[in-house]
């Protein structure tokens, strides 16, 4: 087996619990924690292989990279890594699909009904003791709805889009869907324009790429459109929401909000999604829908996969 020299640049991002020892076998590992832009050079200017999730790998350093023969994204998303360079370079790329679909579709649902049943404040109700000094059995401080029977709109009916789908006809959900490239392509599902969706739908939920389709996307006018008390997520990309007109949106109408990703990640500690009145209102995770074990596992299965038989081709 031919050896390589193998070098992962952000292991953080994959979490300190995920065995990477599989990948020992194919030659000299080494593996950083973080890698800031400065750091990547000297890092990479023998690797044959690299290991990136967020780190960006372009022209410049391909140029002076003289070793590199692949590149494995440990991510399904590849706009870090400059492709036309790479196929220049005669560099191959290669990223890992479908590891977190059920990961990010157990999320969806995670914030649907936390914001719904309003967990926080049912769960500080009882921890800060006023149910206790209550005197009565239940306590209906916060109403909420049943998902039976109202509408779910998803914009962006992908693999992830399509298995949330799925689940939503479990909980008797009516479906309907907006393709954000405008090629509306399932049979099972009714595609609505935008705005119809907007309007019509109790529970809107986005699971979309970024691109020149869906930046801003969803922006003042659109939430204008929403109905009072319905129930946005995105576990998208964050960029496809209008971040200010959210904001205001949060606070000047009954709407209930869950983001697993925003615009900037980490999101900015002036963010006008931190400063909101209605906190209550939103639910923000850092990024985790992808993260559940098994996902982690799964991709870590797939680089190694991708390595291996990259290894074996060279063979």
């Amino acid at each position: 087996r031919v050896k390589m020299k193998i070098v992962m640049l952000d292991r953080v991002t994959l979490g300190d619990d995920i065995d990477l020892s599989e990948i020992d076998a194919f030659g000299e590992f080494i593996i950083y924690e973080q890698t800031l832009p400065q750091e990547r050079l000297e890092r990479v200017k023998d690797a044959d292989i690299i290991i990136t999730n967020k780190v960006v790998i372009d022209r410049e350093i391909m140029t002076q990279a003289k070793n590199l023969k692949l590149i494995c994204i440990s991510a399904t998303g590849m706009n870090n890594v400059d492709l036309e360079s790479a196929k220049e370079f005669g560099i191959e790329v290669k990223n890992v699909v479908g590891y977190s679909t059920e990961s990010v579709v157990q999320h969806t649902y995670t914030l649907l009904f936390a914001l719904l049943e309003q967990i926080k404040y049912y769960d500080d109700f009882v921890k800060s003791k006023e149910w206790s000094r209550s005197g009565i059995f239940t306590h209906i401080g916060r109403k909420f709805w049943e998902v039976k029977g109202k509408r779910l709109g998803i914009i962006g009916l992908g693999s992830i889009g399509v298995r949330v789908a799925q689940v939503a006809l479990l909980f008797g959900l009516d479906v309907v869907y907006y393709s954000t490239s405008h090629n509306p392509h399932s049979d099972d599902f009714e595609h609505l324009a935008l705005d119809e969706l907007l309007k019509s739908s109790d529970i809107i939920s986005i699971h979309a790429p970024l691109n020149e389709n869906t930046k801003n996307l969803i922006s003042t006018r659109e939430l204008s459109l929403m109905r009072d008390g319905a129930i946005l997520l995105n576990l998208g990309r964050g960029g496809i929401i209008d971040e200010e007109a959210l904001a205001k949106a949060i606070d000047e109408k009954n709407l209930l909000v869950g983001l697993d990703v925003t615009k900037e990640e980490p999101i900015p500690e002036d963010s006008p999604l931190l400063k909101i009145k209605n906190r209550d209102n939103l639910i923000i995770t850092p990024h985790i829908a992808w993260t559940s074990i098994e996902a982690r596992q799964r991709l870590i299965a797939g680089v190694v996969k991708n390595i291996s038989e990259f290894v074996m081709e060279l063979e």
